[in-house]
């Protein structure tokens, strides 16, 4: 039997061989703790900082200015807790979107039990931020501004740079979930001007369980744990080492193809679209217009749910959405607050290639796609 096509790139992504190859040396011969003064140290210690280098040079940052940490919701929660606890008093709005990841949401949503205010920002039909309620929710009371850069879900991209003068004119913080983004679209941190901007190693062929902040140098935040004095005190506990390495040289591969990849990708996107469109009648394209990943097409299937459709169609290895909330047979609330009725939005399927997706697996998967919405809608 043939492996299925696998297209849930943006739930997580395979490790990558040079990855996996950078981290074994880690795991048995240069296994020292970073934290000690034996040889065996030195060496790990020298590989983080060789790690943070190779980080900081696919977003365009000082590595002084990566923090390594267990994953991007890490990232984002040491952001978001971090920038409200340093606030002055009369601050105490925080402005994000209606669309945000979870990693996003529910800290905003604590910050409320401690006399925060969250003002989620409206998004149109594409799932862009309206600017004109951005540009008025962001003044002097304003702790925090915290977006995502790509939405997982749909995959457009949010208007970051006229969100960051908007934050400038006030001198608010802002914050930036790439999680989604990092080695799919070219970054530069100093250029767009954010102040933080969270990374997750297993949304670009690193392992899960490692990822990093971008942290402007000027911010001196407080740690989320307690602990010893690695790196620099902003994020406690012996570092993971093989990890680490590992995310650094997945950065280092994204970089080197980055613009070659987005291109193919963005070509055999359309091709998959035009694929199902051709198949399918009455297929909806989400996010249709806007800037948008290359590699995700979010594509709404009607008169049937999304999971449904899945289930009938093993050749296919995708999602109806983030995969955080896998398993939930109710329509996603990101396509709710792009305004589509939730019976329509229940047959969301979230379609992200990679890397090994070639245009044989996306005709395969199309045709797997139509034929069983064919069968499951005439039944």
């Amino acid at each position: 039997m043939n492996e299925p096509v696998y297209l849930d790139h943006n739930g997580t992504t395979p490790v990558d061989a040079e990855v996996l190859e950078a981290m074994l040396p880690f795991f048995r011969r240069h296994f020292g703790n970073p934290s000690s003064a034996t040889p065996l140290g030195g060496c790990a210690r020298d590989a983080i900082e060789n790690a943070r280098g190779r980080v900081a040079a696919l977003i365009g940052a000082d590595p002084r200015e990566i923090i390594f940490t267990g994953g991007g919701t890490e990232a984002s929660n040491h952001a978001i807790f971090g920038f409200a606890a340093r606030a002055p008093a009369h601050r105490r709005r925080i402005v994000t979107s209606s669309v945000e990841h979870p990693a996003t949401d529910v800290p905003c949503q604590r910050l409320v039990e401690h006399g925060f205010q969250v003002r989620r920002l409206a998004v149109d039909r594409t799932g862009v931020v309206r600017l004109d309620q951005a540009l008025a929710a962001i003044d002097a009371d304003t702790a925090l501004v915290t977006i995502i850069h790509a939405q997982n879900e749909v995959g457009t991209i949010q208007p970051v740079a006229e969100l960051v003068g908007a934050a400038r004119r006030h001198g608010v913080p802002i914050h930036v979930d790439a999680a989604q983004s990092v080695g799919k679209l070219p970054i530069d941190v100093k250029a767009l001007g954010v102040d933080a901007l969270t990374l997750a190693g297993h949304k670009l062929y690193a392992p899960k369980g490692v990822g990093a902040l971008y942290l402007r140098r000027e911010h001196d935040l407080p740690s989320l744990l307690g602990g010893a004095g690695q790196e620099a005190g902003r994020r406690p506990g012996t570092e993971n080492v093989p990890y680490i390495v590992g995310l650094g040289q997945a950065c280092t591969i994204a970089q080197r193809w980055l613009a070659a990849e987005a291109e193919r990708l963005s070509v055999l996107r359309e091709h998959l679209w035009d694929r199902l469109a051709a198949g399918v009648g009455g297929l909806t394209r989400v996010g249709a217009g806007a800037p948008c990943l290359p590699n995700t097409l979010n594509v709404l299937f009607p008169r049937i749910d999304g999971g449904r459709l899945l289930a009938a169609t093993p050749e296919v290895a995708a999602s109806t959405g983030s995969a955080c909330h896998a398993g939930q047979a109710r329509p996603s609330s990101v396509l709710l607050a792009l305004g589509y009725a939730p019976d329509l939005a229940m047959g969301a399927v979230r379609l992200s290639l990679g890397r090994a997706t070639t245009e044989a697996d996306a005709d395969r998967a199309a045709a797997a796609l139509v034929s069983s919405w064919m069968a499951l809608s005439s039944a």
